[in-house]
């Protein structure tokens, strides 16, 4: 049984690398989730272990006391170090069913597919949840980023996930496209640059909120 609820993964911020934020990192995710996020996920490709877990330690905390649940990025030892809600990995990281081993059924575990064939493989025993794209082109991100998806490849990977499986849109997402995005059945959206770019975080986690609704 999944620790999360699939409307808990809504407006779900992934943190980019703390250095680009303006100001402190922490801050700019606590007024995206004042906004309307709904989730965060941590991914910090800069800090050695002993910051990513201060660091980690420090957002849970925020996140905690708002109601708001952790994911960790990669690494199953520092999601159970911490106490988050769930770890999520991609193609070329730990396979699930070594993460499953790792946490147990204490956390969720989420997994990155690229694509309709890669979401029918999907074993619902071992995953509560797959990032789904990208859906537009996200190699301004990650310049490893597989070819866009569009809406029909999303919808089309949507519809090929086992049931009870959570699935959240990545990849190129902005506040003007979301609404296209959500209408393809998506139970959230994933968004980087969008919120560490933002002069105002919570503004942009606000057009994501009633983007889903609209």
């Amino acid at each position: 049984m999944s620790v999360l609820a699939p409307e808990q993964y809504a407006v779900y911020l992934v943190t980019d690398n703390p250095s680009r934020y303006a100001g402190d990192f922490v801050e700019n995710v606590e007024r995206a989730v004042a906004g309307g996020a709904t989730i965060v996920q941590y991914r910090d490709k800069e800090s050695d272990g002993r910051r990513l877990y201060e660091r980690c330690l420090r957002l849970k905390s925020m996140l905690d006391a708002r109601g708001v649940p952790l994911v960790v990025n990669n690494l199953p030892g520092l999601a159970l170090a911490v106490g988050a809600a769930a770890v999520h990995v991609g193609q070329d990281d730990l396979p699930p069913e070594a993460v499953r081993r790792a946490v147990g059924r204490a956390l969720d575990v989420g997994w990155s597919v690229r694509n309709a064939v890669e979401a029918a493989a999907v074993d619902a025993s071992l995953v509560d949840a797959v990032g789904i794209g990208p859906v537009y082109d996200a190699r301004g991100t990650k310049s490893d980023a597989a070819d866009a998806l569009g809406l029909e490849g999303l919808r089309a990977a949507v519809l090929a996930l086992p049931a009870g499986v959570a699935s959240v849109a990545i990849g190129g997402v902005t506040v003007e496209r979301a609404a296209g995005i959500y209408a393809q059945g998506v139970d959230g959206v994933s968004v980087v640059s969008a919120f560490s770019k933002a002069a105002d975080p919570g503004a942009v986690a606000r057009g994501f909120a009633a983007a889903r609704h609209s």
